[in-house]
């Protein structure tokens, strides 16, 4: 059933930073959340997350950096429990197995903390947690900002080879066309604290109808990218 979120917005020392904004989301899309810096569009990525329990959806949220989920002093493994204890779910280790494995951080020793992990590993670690549960929706705020170019690459490959059979929805909140042209089918592009674009992913590509989307698709060659 597509989820339907009406009226989104916010406001910050008396200015509205996200004016009244509606989004839908059917099962399994991949929505790329698109804009320049301070156009509101991690801001409605929170509004998301916190208004989608009012309509019945489990969501899930993965932030910019593995710094922000987890907690240096503490185990991988400690982390992985508490995860699964604050979504109420008894530890399952197939669960665990399968999404370790479909991650490729089997490998990794959850006696450690996670310093011991590669950042790469960290990052997919937190995505894994934030699958535990098979939320409905899955919104990932700059996930791969803080990996090099060929990590990031490798982890967004992982996860949509997950969730390409699943009706877990993808919200993608980047500031990188060219990784948003390989895993979203369609874009939105916020300038202002608005939704002014909301096309396919080509479609937006090659033909930019606003001023915000023309200047994004300015500064990258698509020709050159493997899209």
């Amino acid at each position: 059933m597509t989820l339907t979120v009406s009226g989104l917005s916010a406001q910050r020392s008396g200015r509205t930073i996200l004016h009244p904004t509606s989004i839908d989301i059917p099962p399994g899309a991949r929505i790329g959340l698109v804009g320049a810096s301070g156009s509101g569009k991690s801001t409605l990525g929170h509004a998301l997350i916190d208004a989608l329990p009012a309509q019945g959806a489990r969501a899930a949220h993965v932030p910019q950096s593995p710094d922000e989920a987890l907690d240096p002093l503490r185990s991988m493994g400690f982390h992985w429990h508490e995860a699964e204890r604050a979504l109420g779910l008894p530890h399952d280790a197939a669960r665990q197995q399968m999404l370790f494995h479909a991650l490729k951080i089997e490998s990794g020793d959850l006696r450690k903390r996670p310093w011991s992990w590669s950042r790469g590993m960290q990052q997919r670690f937190v995505i894994a947690m934030a699958l535990i549960g098979t939320p409905d929706v899955l919104v990932m705020d700059e996930p791969t900002s803080a990996l090099d170019p060929v990590v990031a690459a490798r982890t967004m490959d992982l996860l949509t080879t997950h969730l390409a059979d699943r009706e877990t929805a993808l919200v993608l909140i980047t500031h990188d066309l060219g990784l948003a042209a390989q895993h979203v089918a369609r874009l939105l592009v916020m300038h202002a604290g608005q939704i002014v674009e909301d096309r396919p992913t080509l479609d937006l590509l090659h033909t930019p109808k606003t001023p915000a989307a023309r200047l994004l698709c300015t500064h990258r060659n698509w020709r050159v990218l493997p899209c």
